[in-house]
Order: structure tokens, then sequence, then C-alpha cells
């Protein structure tokens, strides 16, 4: 099963949106390039451009009329336009006027905040945590946005806090057209909250969340929209929910409202899937509503939620065969996430449901301890990794925590210091399903560091891609798909190479390309 609908409304690529494709598995059916054991890579073997703050994502194009691609990278100080081959920046979008209070950062601030991060890598001083606290409030504090999407018409929309903005090409038919505002939209009164997540359905509009609970239905040209609470977030339940906020802003520093919290996800049937703060919900967009009616394939199922705080991962589909099984994938709200199936069409008649499950909805559940079934406490900060029927997560836990910073700093920890020894965490737990048994099983647990990167499967290859870290420099790891050992590694450099929380992906030519903590990068490796 290597499946995977692409939407048509979206750029004819790899990587139109963020994880991939409307279904947010963060895999492919190309082949992507495999290292040769330990590859130390130099400047010849990389290719690496300087853009500013927040450069996570890489969306790419369809092509031009030349037959070239571009890049369209989301920052917190520009939008940026790159050749798809060369990483050249082709065109900016200035966001200054975004924070006129706030002078533009320059490369020398970047290459000064990558130098801390390196500093003391084996030692036990908490220097580069102060040093990385201080680029998070500097760099990160404020930036939206980070879910976007990029249209066949070369239209980049974003997700803001407020609303929906639209950046285009003066001339969409030249790679090195300037970049312009083509239209935003802000959210009408009475829809609450920040906006958390977007997508698209089949039908081309854009499908966005807040953290208050609405779904919104956008026209792409910004002419209608169609908004909807989810179940549950009713006025009734509105003092819970605000409970529920203020102890996660208490734990967790949260600026929003965090009933939801993860972005969304799609199928080709108009189903679009979100998780609240302990169910998981297909709402079925009828191409003019949104139904939570059962007799239209909408369901709600709750989820296990031993923390309180919910599910910290955008939901994944599984299974592409309506006469096959096909599920929605989560990663739950327990001390000791697990990798949760839900069963997406109706469930089986003769399917009796699992002894610990809230739902008889969840077709499996993978507790992923990372090979310790001891541990009490790991959670995850990125969507679960879906190809054909395996789902993988990996560890975000930090070795270690000083004493005097609170639980809401370990995440700092990973994403910033996840290459310092002492906060260095290890651990990919994948699962799969067995579809003769009806079972999920565990498939295997490697010793490789994610600290903070989305993985990525090329189930041309049969690996698995992550940024991971050894003896202090940031990587690129390759692990088997199918049996979990490792496949060799590129070491790629230091702190400019971190990915910071965002995603590796492959190119059209199966080349490893990714985000960073102020660039981009593409290993020069084919398949």
């Amino acid at each position: 099963m290597t499946g995977g609908w692409h939407n048509p409304f979206l750029a004819d690529s790899e990587n139109p949106i963020a994880h991939g494709r409307c279904d947010q598995r963060d895999s492919t059916a190309i082949a992507g390039a495999v290292p040769d054991g330990a590859e130390v890579l130099g400047e010849a073997d990389r290719q690496y451009t300087w853009l500013g703050p927040g450069h996570f994502g890489g969306l790419i194009s369809g092509p031009y009329p030349d037959g070239g691609r571009t890049i369209w990278s989301n920052g917190r100080e520009c939008i940026a336009k790159l050749d798809h081959d060369t990483l050249e920046v082709l065109a900016t979008f200035d966001l200054s006027h975004e924070r006129p209070d706030e002078p533009p950062s320059s490369q020398a601030d970047w290459e000064a905040g990558v130098a801390g991060l390196d500093e003391g890598i084996h030692g036990d001083d908490d220097a580069p945590v102060l040093h990385a606290a201080g680029l998070a409030s500097r760099f990160m504090t404020g930036l939206d946005g980070v879910y976007a999407l990029l249209d066949h018409e070369h239209t980049l929309f974003l997700g803001r806090k407020a609303g929906a903005v639209a950046y285009a090409e003066e001339d969409p038919t030249d790679r090195r057209s300037p970049l312009v505002e083509k239209a935003r939209w802000d959210k009408p009164d009475g829809v609450d909250g920040f906006f958390v997540g977007v997508n698209m359905t089949p039908d081309g509009r854009l499908v966005l969340s807040t953290d208050h609970g609405w779904l919104v239905s956008l026209a792409r040209d910004f002419s209608d929209h169609v908004a909807v609470r989810l179940p549950g977030a009713v006025e009734a339940d509105r003092d819970v929910a605000a409970e529920h906020c203020a102890r996660m802003e208490a734990e967790r520093g949260n600026t929003g409202y965090g009933w939801v919290r993860t972005s969304l996800c799609c199928d080709d049937e108009g189903g679009v899937y979100v998780s609240t703060v302990d169910t998981t919900h297909r709402v079925v967009w009828t191409g003019e509503r949104f139904s939570f009616d059962e007799a239209d394939g909408a369901w709600s199922a709750r989820y296990r939620n031993g923390t309180g705080r919910g599910s910290g991962t955008t939901p994944s589909l599984m299974g592409d065969d309506p006469d096959d099984d096909r599920f929605v994938v989560i990663g739950d709200g327990d001390d000791v996430v697990n990798i949760t199936l839900f069963w997406r069409d109706a469930i089986p008649d003769d399917w009796k449901g699992l002894p610990d499950a809230p739902s008889r909805r969840i077709a499996g559940l993978g507790p992923a301890h990372m090979g310790d079934p001891d541990r009490d406490a790991i959670q995850t900060e990125q969507s679960i990794t879906v190809a054909g029927w395996g789902a993988m997560t990996v560890d975000n836990e930090p070795g270690t925590r000083p004493d005097w910073l609170p639980q809401r700093g370990a995440r700092l920890l990973c994403f910033f210091l996840g290459h310092h020894d002492r906060f260095r965490p290890s651990g990919m737990h994948k699962y799969e399903w067995d579809t003769s048994a009806r079972q999920l099983r565990e498939a295997w647990v490697a010793d490789v560091a994610s600290p903070n990167s989305v993985p990525y499967v090329s189930l041309g290859a049969d690996t698995v891609y992550t940024c991971g870290t050894r003896d202090g420099r940031w990587t690129i790891e390759a692990v088997d798909w199918t049996t979990g050992r490792p496949r060799g590694h590129w070491v790629v450099g230091d702190s400019r190479f971190n990915t910071l929380g965002g995603g590796v992906h492959l190119d059209g030519d199966g080349r490893i390309l990714f985000g960073n903590v102020f660039g981009k990068t593409r290993i020069l490796r084919t398949p």
C-alpha cells in the first residue's frame, strides 16, 4: 500500500502543504537518497541559504511554463521564494510592517544565535539554556502562520492567528516575479480563538480550525465562508474548557485557548479530522455545509488523556482503499503517549473494542515507551509518521532538565539544545497494523535521536529520515522503515542545520530538503 491522495487544487509537487499532503502522513512513494554509512558533509555536499527566523517549512510549487519550480518559505520576518534547484532567493515579501516597533534582525544576529547554541555542548553550564531562552523570546514569540499550503496557481495561504492571508506573484508565469499580498481575510465577529490549523477539502476550499473549537470553510478568493463549532464546544461546556485552558497555560505557557492544539487533516471524500482536548472528530464538508450527522459519515470518539492536556499531534490518515481497513492516527494525551488508531469508516460489526480504550472506535493502542515499558512519561510534539500500515513516533523528552526550568521549558531544551549531551533524547518507536489479525503490533524500537524533527518516509527506498544529533553535531539519520536498523547518516554540521520542530522531506529528485532555525538546507545526494 503506497497510496496517497493528492488534492488537485494544491501545487503539483511532493510537498505543497505542511506534512506533505492533505492526509498529513509525512511519507512519499518516491525513492530517496540513502547515506553510504557515516558521511561527513562538506560545503560542496550541501546547499544552505540564510533566510531569517522561523523558516521551518518549505512548500514546493508545481512547474512553471519554463519547466522550473520554486520553494516557498514563510518565516517570522519575511516570505521567501527560492529557486528549487539552487536555493537562490528569487523574491521576498517583507513582513516587518506587522511588527512596526521591532527592528528586523540581520545575518550577524542569526550567526551569533547559532554560535551560542553550540557552546558548552559537552558541559553542564546553564549558559546555553539562557541563550536558547533569549533566542526563543526574540525570534519565536508571536510567530504565527506556521501551517501553510501552496495551491496550483502559485498562491501561498497562511492561517494566521486572526485570519488568513494569501500571497502570490505579480506574474504567476515567471519564477522570478516579485511577491505581493493578494488578499487578507479577518475572522468575523463570533468566531473565537486563534487559528491553529489549515488544510484543503477536495473542492479546493480552505478549511481552518481555531483553538476555541471553530471550523471555517473559506473560498480561496475569500469571497465566502461557512463557520461552525465542533461538538463539545457549545456554551454549556465553556467553563470546563476554560478551566482546562487555564491549567494548560499555567503548566505549558500556551498563549492560546488550548481546547484544539493542533492542525487538521482532510480526505478525498470531504472528511475533516480534528482533535479537541479529549476527542477526535470526523466532520464532513458536503460542499455547502459542515455535517456532524452520522448518516453523512461524521463521528466523534474519545481517546485516552491521562495528562488532561490532550493530543499534541495533527491527525494522520492510514489506508486508502474503502474496501480495506482505513484509520485516523493520533498520539493521545496519556503520560506515555499511545499511537492511537481510530476506525475511519463504519466500525466493523464484529469489532468488540479494546479493553483500555474509551471508545469502541479505537482500533489500536501502541504505547510509545521507546523500549522501556517502565517509563512513566513521554510525549511527542510531532504528527505521527504514517506509511503503509506503519505508524511511528519519536522521543521529545530531554534527558535532563535544570531544576529552575519549569516543565514547559522541556521543549526549549529539545528544540534548541537537543545536540547537547545532557539534553539529547533518543528513540523512535514504530507500530504496524496486522490486517489479518486486526491488531496493532509493535514493529521495532530504534535508539536514534530525533530531538525535534518531523520524520519522513520514502517508501521507494524503504527508509525513514529524521534530523538527529551525534557528538554535538546535527545529522540526518536514515533508518530502515521495515526493520528499524540504521542505514547510515549524514553529519551536516552546527546549529544552522537544526530543524527546530520542522520536517525533513524529499524534493522531486529524491534529495533531502529541510528548513532550519534561520534558513534552508538541501543534501546533494540523489538515489
